[in-house]
């Protein structure tokens, strides 16, 4: 798909600077860019190689408006986010409008499917499912029965969402990621040292603009109900337990295990890793490192403060302690 610089400029609200007309029809980073690229600079010193690239025009700062370019400008507050945005205009102007059910795809006479969703193969819909207009169900996809999925969501091949799911608006999910299954919950029987099910009947909701990568797990509440929140991103083997409660904003990154009845608040960064303990809160804004463990019950609190080892503390304080035992360390060997 081809758009002009002034298209462009108009739909995310940028400053143009030299050519409006001229076309782009990809992007690229500066190294590999081409004719008909865009590319991004965030400092001048990024601006000059900019320049210098291949590229057909450079999304850059303040900063650039004074520049004498060799090439048109787009001037965005923020270059990476805007960089970011024309990326999402150009992809979704160029993705399939295509729409309809494969032949092999096997959808219940109950569910009922909106104008523009598009099946591919061998995907199965239950009974009574409902998929929102303009949503795309990948090859080998299994929407369970009663599954709510909202409008211009992209669930990738051999998702499976069980019974009763809920999906917002505009939701993107992987390939192979699980939604909805039983929590992890047993009973152990005193008297035999059995385990037996704790029953697992609550439900899932994922708010609007949600991201959920590739093979992560998301399981459904006990009795009550799991909650991840509007824009939250989920990255690739991530897995959350039952009745857990995530708020808007939340960026999770691989790896990361959340246990069952914790509170995630919104704004708050987790690193890769990271193993959060059943009935933790982590209080909004704050930053768990990579690797981190969060034990039961733990309120973990503080805006921008980056939390770090096991357990959880303030970073600048582990750090003493590492430099602390370091120092008895090298004692030891005098």
């Amino acid at each position: 798909m081809e758009f002009s610089l002034q298209e462009i400029a108009d739909r995310l609200d940028l400053r143009i600077l030299g050519d409006a007309r001229t076309s782009i029809t990809g992007i690229a980073n500066v190294r590999s860019a081409g004719p008909g690229d865009l590319i991004f600079a965030e400092d001048p010193r990024q601006l000059e190689a900019a320049l210098a690239s291949k590229a057909s025009a450079v999304i850059a700062g303040a900063f650039a408006k004074k520049h004498a370019a060799s090439k048109p400008l787009l001037i965005a507050a923020q270059p990476r986010l805007g960089f970011a945005r024309a990326a999402a205009l150009l992809r979704s102007a160029s993705s399939s409008k295509s729409e309809g059910v494969h032949a092999t795809a096997a959808v219940h006479s109950t569910a009922r499917i909106a104008k523009g969703v598009l099946i591919e193969e061998r995907a199965v819909v239950r009974e009574h499912a409902e998929i929102g207009e303009g949503t795309r169900i990948g090859a080998g996809a299994v929407i369970g029965a009663g599954v709510r999925i909202g409008r211009a969501c992209n669930i990738y091949p051999n998702v499976t969402i069980y019974p009763g799911t809920q999906l917002g608006a505009r939701v993107t999910v992987h390939a192979g990621a699980v939604l909805g299954a039983d929590g992890f919950g047993f009973v152990r029987d005193e008297k035999t040292g059995r385990y037996e099910p704790f029953p697992q009947i609550g439900r899932l909701e994922i708010g609007d603009e949600v991201e959920i990568g590739a093979n992560s797990t998301i399981d459904r509440g006990a009795l009550d109900t799991t909650v991840i929140g509007r824009g939250t991103k989920i990255d690739n083997l991530v897995h959350i337990g039952h009745n857990v409660r995530i708020g808007e904003d939340v960026v999770i990154a691989a790896q990361t295990g959340v246990s069952g009845s914790s509170v995630i608040e919104s704004g708050v960064i987790i690193g890769g890793q990271v193993g959060i303990a059943d009935h933790v809160r982590i209080e909004a804004g704050a930053i768990l490192g990579a690797q981190s463990g969060v034990p039961s019950k733990k309120v973990i609190r503080g805006a921008g403060i980056v939390f770090w080892g096991t357990p959880a503390r303030p970073i600048k304080g582990y750090l003493k302690e590492l430099a602390a035992l370091a120092r008895l360390a090298r004692k030891g060997k005098d």
